[in-house]
């Protein structure tokens, strides 16, 4: 089984209730082909020479494929821009920033290719069943680029008040999406961090040498440093750790909850997790109810076994529910709420052809609709985890 072979093999439409109305905001759809959302977003800032702040979008969009998202700029330019790598296409005027809330969902069109007939058939056979029983609602890999060569979280220490270490994370720890420049940049500041005289004029990128020209002027205030972070990304970082203590606790979930025959294996980028399968009846039921708590420090979780399990899972890494928050900046947060154990994929149809890439294979085309913040590509895990050897 293959996946994203080529761009369209994965498309993606985010699906929003906001329509044009008038106001200071203009409202575009970002159509974007092989690039990620902040990189695109990187782009139009340049090419329009306007300030990151003005811009807002509901989340992020997968780096391989097709996909379509929305953006508005105050007092943005009222017209398009075509790029190699993205359009945007301007829409109309809106009277607030769009944001995460605004979508709806998203429509996504995905292409399983090099199926053999045995594969296809059985693929067919645990679609049926995931669309009944659904799926763990982990956050996927997406979710997580922001971890490094040392596989350390940056929230981590930042929520322990290690300001210096959570900075050295964010501009010096190797990352496999690093391009050439970055290498090369994140290598100076590991040999000369501290140094920042030395290191200031050999930085490029504005965030890092915006960083390192202050740390120049004040060394040793890292604290205020990590405020100069751009805000997006600092947000980012926040999210992926505290989806990473989500995924921990619904895994420890699921193995109460199943018995180890009834356990899968989903191939995650920061360690396996498992995936239930053939569940009775109480047990899906029971799946189906559940709610997790996103870990914060603002949520106060009611005692009993699943205050007991997020105890658990923040004991791995020897932090507490209280610690779970960032004190500087204060404009930086953990989400509060709780997220589906499980979702389950809505107008799921697919169809069986020819692969045109793979002689004598099958491909097998799937669409369906997900809630806002579940990850299609787990679909397809579970999909590979029943299928695949």
């Amino acid at each position: 089984m293959r996946l994203k072979r080529i761009p369209e093999d994965f498309q993606v439409e985010e699906l929003t209730d906001l329509a044009p109305s008038g106001g200071p905001f203009a409202l575009y759809r970002l159509t974007k082909r092989w690039i990620g959302t902040p990189e695109a977003v990187d782009e139009v800032l340049q090419c329009w020479r306007i300030e990151r702040q003005r811009v807002s979008y509901g989340g992020l969009k997968d780096f391989h494929g097709v996909t379509q998202q929305h953006l508005t700029i105050q007092r943005g330019p009222r017209r398009d821009l075509h790029q190699a790598r993205f359009d945007l296409t301007y829409q109309g005027q809106v009277p607030r920033p769009f944001q995460a809330g605004d979508v709806s969902g998203n429509r996504f069109l995905v292409i399983l290719r090099d199926l053999d007939a045995a594969a296809a058939g059985r693929c067919q056979t645990v679609l049926s069943d995931l669309n009944s029983q659904g799926v763990p609602n982990y956050f996927d890999d997406q979710r997580f680029g922001s971890v490094g060569q040392s596989g350390q979280f940056i929230a981590e220490p930042w929520c322990r008040g290690d300001y210096e270490r959570a900075l050295w994370l964010a501009l010096a720890d190797p990352n496999e999406h690093d391009t050439p420049a970055d290498v090369e940049e994140k290598a100076i500041l590991r040999d000369d961090w501290g140094d920042w005289r030395t290191c200031q004029p050999r930085m490029s990128p504005p965030d890092r040498r915006r960083i390192v020209s202050f740390l120049a002027d004040r060394p040793g205030d890292f604290r205020a440093a990590m405020a100069r972070l751009p805000i997006d990304l600092r947000s980012l970082y926040a999210a992926a750790f505290q989806s990473h203590l989500w995924n921990r606790l619904l895994d420890r979930y699921l193995r109460t909850l199943c018995r180890p025959e009834q356990l899968g294996r989903l191939p995650l980028k920061l360690g396996p997790a498992v995936c239930p399968r053939e569940l009775d009846p109480p047990q899906a039921d029971a799946l189906a109810a559940c709610q997790l708590p996103l870990p914060s420090a603002r949520l106060k979780p009611d005692p009993g076994p699943i205050r007991d399990l997020l105890d658990e899972t923040l004991r791995e890494f020897g932090i507490e529910l209280r610690q779970i928050r960032i004190k500087y900046p204060r404009d930086t947060f953990f989400s509060k709420g709780y997220r589906p154990a499980r979702f389950v994929p809505q107008e799921l149809s697919h169809t069986l052809a020819a692969d045109e890439l793979y002689a004598q294979q099958q491909k097998l085309s799937l669409a369906f609709t997900l809630a806002r913040g579940s990850y299609a590509t787990l679909l397809v895990k579970c999909l590979q985890a029943e299928v695949e050897p």
